[in-house]
């Protein structure tokens, strides 16, 4: 960012709190860009007596993952994780279970992330290439791999449904 968002003059780099931070250069406006992390949910969507999961568009094949998508502004997050289920794959849900939060330090994200159990017929948007239903023990020895953050709420998932 070069400019600044509030009055339009330069911006510069400076050490605030212990980080390299952008803020603008005129004293008098105050602002500061704290590049905070944004906040991402997920689902892991039981439908049918089975786990879905789903490839993005964007993604290689055989790399497949939870729903996910980001927290709208005022929404409740429980709430954005249905809407996102209901939005990709239009079926409706219901919270089971919360599956903890999660730092994803390389997309400078926080996902919260809930198992859903819903129902209704399957219908992908298109921000989805595929889908593929995997009982529990398929899930539980599912390879992930590059996806480490859903690896790691499948695990914990695992120990909450054990």
């Amino acid at each position: 960012m070069k400019f600044c968002p509030q009055c339009g003059n330069k911006t510069i780099n400076k050490s605030i709190d212990g980080a390299k931070r952008t803020l603008c250069s005129e004293s008098d406006c105050n602002y500061v860009h704290w590049n905070n992390p944004t906040p991402v949910v997920a689902a892991l969507v039981k439908h049918n007596g089975k786990y879905l999961l789903a490839r993005n568009t964007q993604w290689p094949k055989n790399i497949f993952s939870l729903i996910t998508g980001y927290l709208e502004s005022k929404e409740e997050i429980e709430m954005a994780a249905l809407r996102e289920v209901k939005e990709e794959l239009n079926l409706d849900g219901k919270i089971s279970a919360y599956l903890g939060h999660y730092s994803f330090f390389e997309q400078d994200q926080i996902i919260m992330a809930f198992e859903v159990e819903a129902e209704g017929d399957l219908k992908i948007n298109h921000e989805l290439a595929e889908t593929k239903y995997l009982t529990q023990q398929e899930l539980s020895t599912y390879n992930f791999h590059p996806l480490y953050i859903t690896e790691k709420i499948i695990k914990k998932w695992l120990t909450l449904s054990a």
